[in-house]
C-alpha cells in the first residue's frame, strides 16, 4: 500500500519545479505516496500527495508500456494532507483512493476517488469531516463482504471522538450498523482506558456508553450512562442520558445482531457454531463447545479443551489460550490459565498484575480472591482495575451486596464491611451468612440453631433452626429436619411461618413465586421431589405435578411432568399459546427464539411451536455409509443416544454390529413407570473416521439419587465398515510381539517423567491391561485409565498418547486393523 523507495522516486521524478512531497504523520510518518490498483486493470497506479506555492495537490500516476503519466492532479482547500491511502470501497475488482485534506487542527475533509470512465471523480459524501480514519472490511453476521466500510473519529471535546462508520452500498452510502459489533467494541476499549484515567470526566461515560450499548453490552451500558448522569452537569445532557437509559432499562436499545449457539454432529465429532434467527448457520460450526453471546457482543467458546472469546462475525477478540472463561460481570470476566486466575476486561486486556489461586465473579465493583501462604488460604478484595483494594486477611469472604460484605475475620467473629475494607459491624458468632434485604442468617453456636440478625447484630428472628438460607423477596426458606430428613419452610422477615416446614423442597422462582415439593418415594426422600406452584403469601396454586421447574422470568417459567415440558405463567398452569414439548428439559426465551434444551437436545423454535433449528440425526461418513442416532427413553430417568451404522453390504452383519453398539449404549430392559433409584443417560460421538474405519465413543453418566456425585463412562468402538469388524487393541500388533509389556514401559515414563501426570496415585499404576481400553486417530494411538483407577475422581479418564512413530516396530502393518485407516 505505502509507496516504496523506488515508486516514491517516480512520483517525485513527475511533480512540478519547486513541488515539495508531503509526509503523512499517522500512524507513523512516511511519505504521503501510496501504490494501489485504481483502475482494476491488475497494474497498480501510483499517488503522492505534494504542495506547491502554498497549495496542496495529489498526483496520480498511470503506467502506459514502459512510461508513466499524469492520470489526475487533484485539489483541494485544504492546507494538508493528513491521510492517503486506498482501499476497496465501492467495487470489489478496484481499489478508491482515499484522501483526507486537512482543514483544521484536528479536521480533514473526506475524499474517495473512483477511477471511473470520465476520468476520477471524489465520491465521499458532501461535506464528510473526521479527525482520524480507519479502514477495514468488517465482518458482519455473514463475515466480510470484500468491501471496506470507512470509521470515521470525529472530534468532540477533550480526547473524545463520535465515531461513524459508513459503507457504500448500492451508489449510496449508508451507515454500517451490522459491523457494530466488530469495530464498536475498539472504541469501547478506547474509552475504557480513558474513564481509567480521567475518570470524572462525564464526556467519556457517555461516550463509552454509546460504545457499548453499538456493541450490544446492555448491563455495561447502564451502569456507565448511571455513572454519567451522577456529575453535576451531565454531558451532553440530562435529559439525553436519561432517554437513552430509559431506552436501554426498556430492552429497546441498539444491539448486535441475535446469533444462538446450535451443535452439529460430524465425522469428526459434535461442533459447535451459530445460527441467526431464520436459522441459518453464519458461524460455521467448529467449535468443541459454543455459550449464548453476552451483552457485551461476545461469546465464550472452546477449541481442543481451550477457552476463548469471538465475536459476533465468528473471529476471536481472544484466541483460544485459556483452560476456562466465566461469563463477564460488570465488564470483567475470570479466566483461568497455567498459572492460576485472573481478571480480564471486555478489551481482552487482563487487568490483575498476577495470577490468584481463586477469583469470584465481580459483584458490586468487587471480587473476592484468595491467596494461599504458610497453607493457610485468606481472602480478599480486588477493584475491577485488578488492584488488592482490600488485602488478603480474611478466613471468609462473601460478595458485595448494596456496597456491603460480611467477612469471617477470625474464630468466632465476622464483620460487616464496605467496598474500602472499612468495619461497620462485628459480630461474635460461630457463623453469619450472607446480607440480603437488612437481613443476615446466624449461628450462636457451631451446633446451635440458626435464626436471623440485622446489620447492628440485633437479632430479629431467634435461632430456631437447623438450616437458613438468605432473604429474598421477604422471604427465606428455613429447615428444622433432623439427621438426614427433609423439613423445609418459608417464613418472613419478621419470623413469621409462611410455609410450615413439613416439606421435601422449597424454591423461591422469583416474582413472588415458590415451587414447593414434596417426595416422589417417601420412603426414598432423597430421590426427588414433584413441586406444586404456591405464591410469597403461602397460598397453593397448583397441585403437585412438576418434576422440575426454573426461576420465572417476564412471567413465565419452565416446567416439565412426566412426558412434557412446556411454560407455566405466575397462575402456575400452561402458559396458553406457547409449544408443549415432548421430553424432559426447560425452555427459556432468547431474542425473540424459545430455546429448548430437551431431553438433552438443543433446539429453537418460534412462539408458535415451528422448529426454526434442530440438531440432526444422522452423520454423513462416504457413501454408502453413514451414522444414524437413535434414542431410548423408556422411563423419565433413563435416556440414551445410540449410533446404528447403514451402508454395508451385508445386511446380516450390519444387524449383527448394530445390536453389539445398542448393547455397549446401555441399551437394556429398564420399567416404564418405575421410579428409579438413578438416572442414567448415554450419548455419541464419531471421534474418527478414515478410510473404512470409524471409530464411536459411547458415553454415559449413571448418578444414583442422594449421591455427592455420578460415575461417568465410556467406551470406543472400532468398526470396520467393510468387514463389519469389531477391532481390539491385540489387533493392532503383530503376532507373538509383547505390545502390553512395550506399551507399560511407556505409560509408566509418561507417569514418572511428565509433570502433566502428577496427579495419578503413587504406586496405583501396576501396567496396562491386554484388553486396556484404547482408541485411534490417525498420527496416534490413545490409551486411558478409568476414573478412580489410578487418579482421583476430578482427574477424570487419564489418557496416555503414544504416537505411532514410537511403536511402528510392533505395529502389523499388513493386518486389517491398520490397513482400515491406512
Amino acid at each position: 500500500m505505502i509507496a516504496n523507495e523506488t515508486q516514491i522516486r517516480r512520483i517525485r521524478m513527475h511533480l512540478p519545479q519547486g513541488a515539495e512531497l508531503l509526509t503523512i504523520e499517522r500512524p507513523f510518518p512516511h511519505p504521503a505516496a501510496v501504490a494501489a490498483d485504481l483502475d482494476g486493470d491488475g497494474i497498480a497506479e501510483l499517488a503522492g500527495a505534494y504542495r506547491l506555492e502554498g497549495q496542496v495537490y495529489v498526483i496520480v500516476l498511470k503506467r502506459q508500456g514502459s512510461t508513466w503519466i499524469a492520470a489526475a492532479r487533484l485539489h483541494n482547500s485544504g492546507y494538508n494532507v493528513t491521510v492517503l491511502t486506498a482501499a476497496t470501497v465501492s467495487i470489489r475488482n478496484r481499489q478508491n483512493l482515499l484522501v483526507g485534506w486537512q482543514a483544521g487542527a484536528s479536521w480533514s475533509q473526506l475524499s474517495v476517488y473512483d477511477w471511473a470512465r470520465e476520468g476520477v471523480r471524489d465520491i465521499a459524501p458532501a461535506d464528510t469531516y473526521f479527525s482520524f480514519l480507519e479502514t477495514e472490511d468488517m465482518p458482519g453476521p455473514a463475515g466480510r463482504d470484500g468491501l471496506a466500510e470507512l470509521a470515521l473519529w470525529i472530534h468532540d471535546t477533550g480526547d473524545a471522538y463520535r465515531v461513524e462508520v459508513i459503507r457504500r452500498q448500492h451508489g449510496r452510502w449508508t451507515e454500517a450498523r451490522d459491523v457494530y459489533p466488530h469495530y464498536f467494541r475498539r472504541v469501547a476499549g478506547y474509552y475504557e482506558r480513558m474513564v481509567r484515567r480521567f475518570p470524572d470526566y462525564g464526556f467519556y461515560w457517555y461516550y463509552l456508553a454509546d460504545a457499548q450499548i453499538k456493541v450490544g453490552m446492555r448491563n455495561a451500558a447502564i451502569a456507565s450512562l448511571r455513572k454519567a448522569l451522577s456529575f453535576r452537569q451531565p454531558y451532553p445532557s440530562r435529559e439525553k442520558l436519561e432517554q437513552m437509559l430509559e431506552q436501554l432499562e426498556a430492552g429497546a436499545a441498539t444491539r448486535g445482531p441475535a446469533l444462538f449457539p446450535a451443535s452439529v454432529k460430524t465425522a469428526s465429532g459434535t461442533k459447535w457454531g451459530y445460527i441467526d434467527s431464520q436459522g441459518r448457520m453464519v458461524i460455521r460450526p467448529q467449535y468443541d463447545d459454543a455459550l449464548d453471546f453476552q451483552d457485551n457482543g461476545l461469546a465464550i467458546v472452546q477449541v481442543n479443551g481451550r477457552s476463548g472469546l469471538i465475536d459476533t462475525s465468528g473471529h476471536f477478540a481472544d484466541q483460544p489460550v485459556y483452560d476456562s472463561i466465566s461469563p463477564f460481570s460488570e465488564g470483567r470476566a475470570v479466566v483461568i490459565d497455567k498459572q492460576g486466575f485472573k481478571l480480564m476486561d471486555t478489551s481482552g486486556r487482563i487487568v490483575t498484575g498476577k495470577a490468584y489461586d481463586y477469583i469470584s465473579a465481580v459483584r458490586g465493583g468487587r471480587a473476592v480472591f484468595s491467596e494461599v501462604s504458610g497453607g493457610v488460604n485468606r481472602y480478599g478484595y480486588l477493584d475491577l482495575q485488578g488492584r488488592e483494594v482490600i488485602p488478603a486477611q480474611y478466613m471468609q469472604a462473601d460478595d458485595f451486596h448494596d456496597g456491603k460484605a460480611v467477612v469471617k475475620v477470625k474464630e468466632g467473629e465476622f464483620v460487616l464491611i464496605d467496598p474500602s475494607g472499612k468495619r461497620l459491624a462485628a459480630y461474635p458468632y460461630s457463623n453469619v451468612g450472607s446480607l440480603r434485604e437488612g437481613l443476615m442468617p446466624f449461628q450462636k453456636e457451631q451446633s446451635g440453631r440458626m435464626g436471623y440478625i440485622d446489620e447492628q447484630g440485633h437479632v430479629v428472628i431467634s435461632p430456631a433452626y437447623t438450616g437458613a438460607l438468605p432473604f429474598r423477596d421477604g422471604r427465606a426458606v428455613v429447615s428444622t429436619a433432623e439427621n438426614y430428613n427433609y423439613r423445609y419452610g418459608l417464613i418472613d422477615r419478621q419470623g413469621k411461618i409462611i410455609i410450615h416446614p413439613e416439606f421435601n423442597d422449597i424454591r423461591q422462582l422469583g416474582e413472588m413465586r415458590v415451587a414447593v415439593g414434596k417426595p416422589v418415594d417417601p420412603a426414598k426422600p432423597y430421590v426427588g421431589s414433584l413441586f406444586a406452584i404456591a405464591d410469597n403469601d403461602g397460598r397453593f396454586l397448583t397441585d403437585y405435578q412438576y418434576y422440575d421447574v426454573t426461576e420465572y422470568e417476564r412471567g413465565l417459567a419452565s416446567a416439565y411432568d412426566r412426558t412434557h415440558t412446556f411454560f407455566i405463567d405466575k397462575s402456575g398452569l400452561p402458559a396458553p399459546g406457547l409449544p408443549r414439548l415432548s421430553g424432559s428439559g426447560n425452555l427459556r426465551m432468547a431474542d425473540g427464539l424459545i430455546q429448548a434444551n430437551v431431553d438433552q437436545r438443543l433446539s429453537y423454535l418460534n412462539r408458535s411451536g415451528r422448529a426454526i433449528w434442530s440438531q440432526n440425526t444422522v452423520i454423513p461418513l462416504v457413501p454408502p455409509y453413514r451414522i444414524k442416532e437413535e434414542k431410548y427413553k423408556p422411563n423419565k430417568d433413563y435416556l440414551v443416544y445410540y449410533p446404528q451404522i447403514e451402508g454395508m453390504a451385508d445386511t446380516a452383519a450390519q444387524q449383527k454390529a448394530n445390536a453389539t453398539l445398542r448393547e455397549m449404549s446401555g441399551v437394556k430392559s429398564v420399567p416404564a413407570g418405575v421410579q428409579l433409584d438413578y438416572s442414567y443417560t448415554g450419548d455419541f460421538d464419531v471421534t474418527f473416521f478414515q478410510k473404512h474405519l470409524v471409530v464411536l465413543n459411547m458415553n454415559a453418566y449413571n448418578f444414583p439419587f442422594g449421591a455427592a456425585h455420578g460415575m461417568p463412562s465410556k467406551l470406543y468402538a472400532h468398526v470396520d465398515l467393510a468387514s463389519s469388524r469389531f477391532y481390539e487393541l491385540k489387533d493392532l500388533f503383530k503376532p507373538g510381539r509383547d505390545y502390553v509389556q512395550v506399551l507399560s514401559g511407556i505409560v509408566g515414563r509418561k507417569i514418572k517423567e511428565d509433570p502433566q501426570y502428577s496427579y495419578v496415585f503413587p504406586g496405583s499404576y501396576k501396567g496396562i491391561k491386554p484388553n486396556q481400553p484404547f482408541y485411534v486417530t490417525q498420527n496416534a494411538l490413545h490409551l486411558y485409565f478409568e476414573p478412580y483407577e489410578i487418579a482421583p475422581y476430578a482427574a477424570g479418564f487419564p489418557t496416555f498418547t503414544i504416537p505411532y512413530a514410537e511403536i511402528m516396530t510392533i505395529i502389523a502393518v499388513d493386518e486389517p486393523f491398520w490397513r482400515s485407516f491406512h
